[in-house]
């Protein structure tokens, strides 16, 4: 994609034909999307269009231990552009004064599978909140689980096992820092925590800027 922009408009209309497709099939859809420039205009757009939304459940890639209403919540964000539509918001528990507890409600509420998970990419090679390093990428056993500090907080994150869930992973990069780390993820480098990521079909969506002289999609 030439830029962010057009980035976020590609990606919002790829994931709404994956919504209709859902509602049409089931009745229903079930999402796990992240946090990020990039995808705060992706759902901007996607909110506006006319969808069943209160068909739609969102859950969480990740989330920030910090209040409610935090700006470096996921959730503060999510709930200005897509709680005024009506979709459902499956918040994490970053506030339960028992954090393995509140990861292990959060693991029981999580459906069988996503008809989409939705994950960015960061220069490290981390996503969602697998961060090199931390004990957290290489849990198989718990679906939720909490990550050591990273960037001066803790977070509570999908698990790998939680993300193959996925019948579709979007993958949404954007900016020049990550085209190592895209170069790495699209050559399936298990160096990296992205690189470990498994789930059905793989989409990744990026822009010129990550993509360099390569293809913008694949």
């Amino acid at each position: 994609m030439a830029d962010e922009e057009a980035l976020a408009e590609a990606a919002a209309s790829w994931l709404a034909e994956r919504i209709r497709a859902a509602l049409a099939a089931r009745g229903c859809c079930r999402l796990a999307l992240s946090g990020g420039r990039t995808p705060w205009a992706m759902l901007a757009r996607l909110a506006a269009l006319d969808l069943a939304w209160e068909r739609v459940e969102v859950f969480q890639v990740d989330e920030r231990i910090a209040p409610y209403g935090s700006e470096t919540r996921n959730l503060t964000r999510l709930e200005a552009i897509l709680g005024r539509v009506g979709v459902r918001l499956r918040a994490m528990g970053v506030e339960s004064p028992d954090l393995a507890a509140a990861c292990g409600r959060y693991a029981r509420d999580l459906p069988a599978r996503f008809d989409v998970v939705h994950l960015g990419l960061g220069a490290d090679g981390h996503t969602a909140s697998l961060v090199p390093g931390d004990p957290v990428v290489e849990e198989c056993e718990q679906l939720v689980a909490l990550s050591g500090p990273y960037q001066g907080e803790r977070r509570m994150t999908l698990t790998r096992p939680a993300l193959a869930r996925g019948e579709a992973i979007l993958w949404l990069v954007s900016g020049e820092e990550k085209r190592s780390a895209l170069a790495r993820l699209l050559a399936g480098d298990q160096g990296i925590p992205a690189g470990l990521v498994r789930g059905g079909e793989q989409l990744v969506l990026a822009d010129q800027a990550a993509a360099g002289a390569g293809p913008s999609g694949s």
